[in-house]
């Protein structure tokens, strides 16, 4: 097996543990806000079409992939990427870097469920009428046409719990109350991780698992509800003409994509804490299956709603379903309003959106600890002495981070970081992580890894779908993402140009470590410029470069042993063996 034995890496106690976390890392806050109006926008029940055939060709195939390298290698993103194609290296810093980036931004969405989650503990919600402190003269109970009127929870949405500017380049003042807010959802997230997969095993019994019992309570009652049929008639009935684009098949893949986490190293990060015989195939299907069987789940709860508000305020559907955070902050909370005991069911709608952003939140702050783990372990502990630290360590300077989040002018600030990393560079990311393990390790190679590891190869459909369906799919996205690209913008305001500019900065943070570290292992392997670009692209090729005179020069060694060994990828390495622990 490719590696050193590494006698201290832990594994999950359980199984079953490693699924749930899965499980929790790809279901998260998209799958309640995205989906949903992504399958209204492109064709109702027709988008289940190519949504359910990108699941088959490209989900499970891809989530396979990653979790078969991240327990062979044992190792995450970025040691695993040095490995499997040591010119793409950068993929895996890439992988942390926009991990890192996100999970600063990703967390101000827990603050804000909190912030309703702690209003909705009275008896008539804040957002029910139009008689406070906060609202305009323009508000009004409910939905209408108009573009003239908001709603009262539109209101409370913007000037009661944001207090919004009117744009980035109005900064305002700090919102305490988010602040202290955002510093409790860090603290929850440094509780469910602060002991590795100790911990974090444990958490996801329940935060995997609770969204469900909510989701299928909140389904039950709202079908119940006056025009719910028609809501849930407007989710399904399909539109085929709708098929006839492009755009439609692009957005189901990207859906497919963004929503099962290929790309953001978290799965990597997780699967190389297996034991080493575990079947990888199984918890793949676990994981993608559940994925998309709750995307249509809550398509189910949020349609059946929006038949029951357009029932009262005699509106389209149409005009009520919105993409993004205002479909679960704004639209969502109106139609609790109006149902019996409206309290309990906002308690456990903003009690369930906490538990589906905690277990994506801390799942993406694993893949930054994991990394500096597995790279930096002897000198973090050394200084830190121990794990738990170096983990409150990335916690505060995320939290430090995401400070501007909470200010009057953090909705802007949070679409801005939102639309150049989750959009722009995920998919350059995920071209690159495809190439490199699909061409360049091979699927030849991943194919005897895997039988290895289970005892079995997989089958033509996943070679296939490796070697030639998965990196055209892929490459397609990327070139539609670049065509489709726009300009990130927050309901009518338009950002100005360098609010633009520092949007791409924030992109090419994660971006540039891939041509960076392809220039650094040009850099250090030996040879002509045509032996370093054969070698750079070789699986374990570094491994090889580091035993060499020539390597250990250029890292300032002056004295070299004549006797040193080079180990050839060819001659398999030692297997490391299933370190079981107490957890």
């Amino acid at each position: 097996m490719a590696g050193e034995l590494e006698a201290g890496r832990p594994t999950w106690s359980r199984q079953i543990e490693f699924t749930l976390a899965g499980i929790g890392c790809a279901v998260g806050l998209g799958n309640i806000w995205r989906f949903p109006y992504l399958c209204y926008r492109s064709g109702g029940g027709a988008f289940l079409v190519p949504y359910l055939l990108m699941l088959v060709l490209l989900g499970i195939p891809l989530l396979y992939m990653e979790l078969t390298v991240g327990q062979y290698l044992r190792k995450g993103p970025v040691h695993a990427m040095t490995k499997v194609c040591p010119l793409l290296k950068g993929v895996g810093m890439a992988t942390v870097a926009i991990s890192f980036i996100m999970c600063t931004y990703y967390n101000v969405i827990i603050t804000w469920a909190l912030y309703y989650l702690f209003s909705s503990f009275q008896s008539q919600l804040p957002w029910q009428s139009c008689n406070n402190t906060w609202n305009r003269p323009n508000c009004t109970d409910y939905a209408t046409t108009s573009s003239s009127t908001s709603t009262a929870s539109q209101q409370f949405f913007n000037y009661k719990m944001l207090e919004r500017t009117s744009g980035v380049e109005e900064t305002g003042s700090m919102r305490w109350e988010l602040f202290l807010l955002l510093l409790l959802s860090w603290f929850l997230v440094y509780l469910c991780i602060f002991k590795g997969v100790k911990s974090t095993g444990k958490v996801v019994y329940f935060t995997a698992l609770f969204p469900y019992v909510i989701l299928v309570a909140l389904l039950i009652n709202n079908v119940q509800l006056p025009g719910a049929t028609a809501g849930i008639q407007f989710f399904i009935i399909p539109e085929w003409e709708k098929l006839l684009s492009v755009e439609v098949w692009v957005n189901a893949a990207a859906q497919i994509f963004n929503s099962i986490g290929i790309g953001f190293g978290s799965l990597m990060a997780m699967a190389s804490y297996n034991s080493f015989n575990n079947n990888v195939l199984k918890d793949t299907l676990a994981i993608a299956i559940t994925n998309s069987v709750t995307s249509i789940l809550a398509g189910f709860v949020i349609f059946s709603a929006f038949g029951y508000m357009s029932y009262l305020q005699n509106i389209p559907v149409s005009e009520i379903a919105v993409d993004g955070p205002g479909l679960v902050f704004v639209v969502y909370p109106q139609a609790f309003v109006t149902m019996p005991v409206a309290p309990m069911w906002a308690v456990f709608f903003f009690f369930m959106l906490l538990c589906l952003g905690l277990d994506s939140q801390f799942a993406m702050v694993e893949v930054m600890v994991t990394s500096l783990m597995d790279s930096y372990s002897k000198p973090l502990l050394k200084y830190l002495r121990q794990k738990e630290l170096l983990v409150l360590v990335v916690c505060s300077a995320a939290f430090l981070l995401g400070i501007p989040h909470v200010m009057q002018v953090g909705i802007y600030v949070f679409q801005l970081m939102d639309h150049y990393t989750a959009i722009v560079s995920i998919m350059f990311l995920a071209f690159f992580e495809v190439v490199a393990i699909c061409w360049f390790y091979g699927v030849r190679r991943l194919s005897s890894n895997l039988e290895e590891m289970t005892g079995k190869r997989p089958n033509i459909f996943f070679r296939v779908c490796w070697m030639l369906i998965c990196p055209l799919l892929v490459t397609i996205i990327l070139v539609f993402s670049v065509i489709q690209f726009k300009p990130a913008r927050y309901e009518n305001y338009v950002y100005s140009a360098w609010a633009q500019g520092i949007g791409w900065v924030i992109a090419m943070a994660s971006i540039i470590w891939i041509p960076l570290a392809a220039l650094h292992t040009l850099w250090v392997l030996p040879g002509s410029f045509i032996e370093k670009l054969r070698k750079s692209v070789r699986p374990f090729a570094l491994d090889e470069a580091e035993l060499s005179p020539y390597y250990l020069q250029k890292r300032g060694v002056l004295e070299v042993t004549s006797n040193l060994a080079v180990i050839s990828s060819i001659v398999p390495l030692p297997e490391k063996p299933p370190i079981q622990t107490n957890l």
